[in-house]
């Protein structure tokens, strides 16, 4: 059985002038986590949040913060980004020299362990540490900006991947950040995804994001 489904907004979209009250509208709307991207500018080529930036959310909302590290250097900022009230914390395995013990060294902390993967890289890589994680993020942008068009073929992967975690940690989650609005919703929750991060398609748009949040829901939901 499927995990459930999950809509995470992705704060990297939401107007930061206005966070506080972006986050209460997504969390009114049902939104189940909150999405954080960090970014160092090395890793990927942006900057974004820190921290500080996890520990004011933490104290607007009581959903969980999923927070995801598109950073080269994970391992000596796991226990700052745990302290200020992370509830899951996401590293590449592109960018980890030592993935394995990064992911366990992350629920030694006490929170979930995730793992990223890039567009460009082959599921199969994680076959060696799928036990070992609660997520499994696939990414179907190319990481470090918003606003993207969705990889076609991140479908076949998102299906490898479900097959890998029924076989081997079925409770784990699959989450897809990327091009991931209404008009795709179905199409990845039925390839396998069950948490959707989405940034431009929540934030920003006509309606609000209130509603926003209610109707990618709906579309996942094929209604």
């Amino acid at each position: 059985m499927m995990p459930k489904l999950k809509i995470a907004p992705s704060i990297l979209a939401a107007d930061l002038t206005r966070l506080g009250e972006e986050i209460a509208a997504v969390e009114a709307a049902g939104a189940d986590m909150i999405h954080v991207d960090v970014m160092d500018g090395h890793y990927v080529p942006n900057l974004s949040f820190g921290p500080m930036v996890v520990e004011a959310l933490r104290r607007v909302t009581k959903l969980p913060l999923d927070v995801h590290l598109m950073i080269s250097n994970a391992d000596q900022f796991l226990k700052p980004f745990a302290d200020a009230g992370a509830d899951t914390l996401t590293v590449h395995l592109e960018a980890c020299t030592h993935i394995h013990r990064t992911l366990h060294a992350i629920r030694e902390l006490g929170i979930q362990a995730g793992l990223a993967l890039n567009p460009g890289t082959p599921v199969d890589l994680a076959s060696e540490i799928i036990a070992d994680i609660d997520l499994l993020l696939l990414l179907c942008v190319n990481p470090g900006f918003g606003g993207q068009q969705f990889i076609e073929r991140s479908i076949q992967r998102i299906q490898r991947a479900r097959s890998m975690l029924d076989m081997y940690n079925p409770q784990a989650d699959i989450e897809v950040d990327g091009g991931i609005d209404q008009a795709i919703a179905e199409r990845v929750v039925m390839a396998g995804a069950n948490i959707l991060v989405a940034g431009t398609a929540i934030f920003g748009v006509e309606g609000g994001p209130a509603a926003a949040v209610r109707q990618l829901r709906k579309a996942a939901q094929g209604n």
